[in-house]
């Protein structure tokens, strides 16, 4: 055990806010957490799966543990349950939830060989019953497109990984190898489907980007190509509806370039946070909040971030988007710190 990095807040705030605010939650409890999933659970779960967290407290820069756990926010009472961890240690999983049901459908996984140590792609996928607290196994990913990282939608009972990256290596010349394939599964059927050519490929090969379905469109927002130096700024968007279309790339691009970025929906807007990347910056992290405008396809600065991370997700809920965790130095220092943006 180690010391928690941020003060504990254990109350929660009313959010009567009309302007954009940032309201402090209960933190994560046992450790600090980056490079894990978060998902809304309805009606009043927030959950986060897998990650890694730091081996003792003077580990807080890579190299990190990775770990199944698996712990569930309750908006109503601010509090934190353990669950079932994940059958096997992710990070950068790529998950969602469909029906109440949560899907893990690959990450990545530790390696160590004689060149050294290394995450690597596991195409290995999961159901989650919450009634039951329980783990099922289902069909992996296609070998070839295992990944994490991707970006990750949700339309019809389908699930959308779009783009991500098949492994991080921590010697050498510490390659990251980013992906562009589009892969969907299906819950009903449980099965991985085919994707017609238009739709296969994202335009470049993305990682560590931001992504929403509104209004029967995937939005891909920004991310990487192959390792942090290389931000982008691009919104790649897929009819879901009619996938034969392909992709296409929005006129507009985002205000600030960026990795790490977390995502989330209100409304007709996609609020991105933080990011990695940032050379103008010691410590390497975006503090930015802009928002994306689908309908106008316009772009918008709404603040600074008030602890600015990399390495985590975000989930919008009735108006809100919660940010727990990530990491607050480029490539590292995970947190345990657990906020609220109100725009």
């Amino acid at each position: 055990m180690f010391p928690t990095l941020i003060p504990l807040l254990l109350f929660f705030i009313p959010i009567h806010a009309h302007n954009p605010a940032w309201h402090t939650l209960s933190p994560i409890p046992l450790f600090p957490r980056q490079e894990h999933s978060t998902l809304f659970l309805p009606p009043s779960i927030i959950a986060i799966l897998g990650g890694v967290i730091p081996t003792n407290s003077t580990s807080l820069i890579p190299p990190f543990a990775t770990t199944p756990l698996m712990q569930f926010y309750n908006l109503s009472s601010n509090t934190w349950t353990f669950r079932a961890p994940l059958p096997l240690p992710m990070n950068h999983a790529n998950a969602a939830v469909v029906n109440g049901t949560i899907y893990l459908l690959g990450g990545l996984i530790e390696h160590e060989d004689e060149q050294g140590r290394s995450w690597q792609a596991s195409p290995a996928s999961f159901a989650y019953c919450p009634v039951t607290n329980t783990w099922r196994a289902l069909p992996p990913l296609p070998a070839a497109e295992a990944r994490g990282s991707a970006a990750i939608g949700v339309h019809d009972g389908k699930i959308y990984l779009a783009g991500g990256m098949f492994d991080l290596e921590f010697y050498g010349a510490q390659v990251q190898n980013s992906m562009a394939v589009v892969s969907v599964f299906d819950t009903v059927t449980e099965s991985w489907e085919s994707v017609p050519a238009q739709a296969k490929f994202l335009p470049e090969p993305r990682d560590h980007a931001g992504a929403a379905v509104s209004a029967g469109k995937m939005y891909v927002v920004g991310g990487r190509d192959h390792g942090m130096p290389h931000v982008k700024d691009t919104v790649y968007v897929l009819d879901l509806s009619n996938l034969e279309t392909g992709w296409s790339t929005s006129k507009a691009r985002m205000l600030t370039p960026r990795g790490g970025v977390a995502a989330g929906l209100v409304g007709r807007k996609i609020y991105t946070f933080g990011g990695e990347g940032d050379m103008s910056r010691k410590s390497g992290v975006f503090e930015q909040v802009e928002a994306y405008d689908m309908e106008t396809d316009r772009w918008e600065s709404v603040g600074k971030m008030r602890m600015p991370r990399h390495g985590t997700y975000a989930v919008g809920v009735e108006g809100r988007v919660y940010i727990p965790g990530g990491g607050i130095l480029q490539g590292g220092w995970p947190v345990a710190h657990f906020d609220v943006f109100v725009p």
